[in-house]
């Protein structure tokens, strides 16, 4: 049963802007899977069935008290690493890479959950932990312990994407806490052999490819370097107003790979153009800045965690997806938050904006 005094201090602002969002993604969907030849349900009402139980887990996420979460975050944390370990062993393989858990009635991805549960295992760990005058080196070893285990297991499935995202999230709770100028010359003087060694040992062939076409696509037009090249058409061909819904030739002609899921902002750029890409960043931006003033307010270190954390989750889905298209990142399978087609991905950042609700109507309550 939901607390009628929490009803009436729902952050609307928060909802507004994610309603919005959802329903401009579901508008682009359809003209995106226009072209296809669809046997069954269309992408856009399955999306719309997606954002309707996505807002209903939201509704049910944001009604517990977040501060319970503080105490079973450990317990989270190890019961994902106990999946992620068990997707390496009899996960389900997909397109060369295994990343489910298959549990007859219905299957997980551990690695999408983990986002959201190295969100609570820091806010917990930075919240019991306090440092003055930022972290030393010594004092970081911890957090960056419990981020290299999920990291490592999610890198092994091999999901670049995800293990990158989970990373950021975790470094941007570390910067936001503190650390010491001593202690981040050092971890840049490290990043270095890491990343050599990242790359010598840990990268498949296929997502070293990924990060040269991102240098030069050109080097492989007809190969891996299309979907940067086609992306960047797409948005490109735009201009200033768009060419018009269900009129990108793009999309329509099916130029774009995956232009339902990861690349969905480019069917939006050839459609609406610079001033509908403009509209959506605001958006966007003001959805991560009221994410940011919900952490602000709130009334507890906890929860102030907890709410820079899952805006981090968003900011950075936000910034890799439209970087990805337009060529400024590599091309790493990270979908649009509340705009991309995806059912995982649409729960994932739902359960973050139903925290984010907790925060925001509890700071009446305490």
């Amino acid at each position: 049963m939901i607390d009628r005094r929490l009803l009436i201090n729902i952050d609307l602002v928060l909802a507004g802007l994610v309603v919005t969002v959802c329903l401009l993604g579901i508008l682009n969907i359809y003209s995106a899977t226009t072209p296809y030849k669809i046997v069954g349900t269309a992408y856009y009402i399955k999306q719309f069935y997606w954002m309707l139980l996505g807002m209903s887990i939201s509704l049910a996420v944001s009604s517990i008290d977040y501060h319970i979460l503080e105490d079973l975050s450990y317990w989270f944390y190890g019961l994902l690493l106990l999946l992620l370990i068990a997707v390496l062993l009899v996960g389900k393989k997909t397109m060369g890479a295994t990343r489910w858990l298959d549990f007859g009635l219905f299957t997980i991805q551990p690695s999408e959950l983990m986002k959201i549960v190295i969100v609570m295992t820091f806010a917990r760990f930075f919240n019991n932990f306090q440092s003055v005058g930022g972290r030393t080196v010594k004092e970081a070893l911890i957090p960056l312990g419990l981020l290299a285990v999920p990291a490592a297991l999610i890198m092994k499935q091999p999901d670049l994407g995800t293990a990158t995202l989970v990373i950021l999230i975790a470094l941007s709770m570390i910067i936001y806490v503190g650390l010491r100028w001593s202690a981040i010359v050092t971890f840049i003087c490290i990043t270095v052999p890491m990343a050599w060694i990242g790359w010598t040992f840990l990268l498949r062939p296929y997502q070293k490819n990924r990060v040269l076409d991102f240098l030069d696509p050109e080097r492989s037009r007809l190969g891996s370097g299309y979907h940067i090249i086609q992306s960047k058409i797409a948005v490109g061909s735009g201009g200033l107003t768009g060419k018009g819904f269900i009129k990108g030739t793009q999309s329509q002609l099916r130029f774009l790979p995956e232009q339902h899921t990861d690349f969905a902002f480019s069917v939006f750029a050839e459609e609406w153009g610079f001033i509908g890409c403009l509209l959506l960043i605001i958006l966007y931006l003001s959805l991560v800045l009221w994410g940011l003033n919900i952490a602000r307010r709130c009334n507890d270190r906890f929860g102030g965690l907890l709410a820079v954390g899952v805006t981090a989750m968003l900011f950075w889905h936000i910034v890799i997806n439209m970087g990805m298209v337009i060529g400024l990142f590599p091309v790493v399978g990270v979908p649009l938050p509340f705009f991309s087609y995806g059912g995982t991905s649409m729960i994932t950042s739902m359960v973050g904006i139903g925290l984010l609700q907790s925060i925001s109507m509890r700071r009446f309550m305490f």
